[in-house]
C-alpha cells in the first residue's frame, strides 16, 4: 500500500514540510514566490508549488 501526497496543502503542512514558521510562509505566499489559491475562507498551496519552490532555491544557491 502506497501514501498518495496531497494536492493540495494547508499552511501548517507546508510549515512542516519546509520548517518554516507561519508568518514566513505567509510572506512567501503574499511575494509570490510561493503559489496558492484561496478556496471560500482557506488557503491552499498545490504540493507542486512546493516542490517547485524548492527547486528554485537550490538552484539559486547553485
Amino acid at each position: 500500500m502506497t501514501t498518495a501526497t496531497p494536492e493540495l496543502l494547508t499552511v501548517p503542512e507546508v510549515m512542516a514540510r519546509l520548517k518554516l514558521g507561519r508568518s514566513t510562509v505567509y510572506d512567501l505566499i503574499r511575494s509570490r514566490r510561493l503559489t496558492s489559491i484561496t478556496i471560500g475562507r482557506s488557503r491552499r498551496i498545490p504540493a507542486d508549488a512546493v516542490r517547485d519552490f524548492i527547486s528554485h532555491e537550490i538552484k539559486e544557491a547553485a
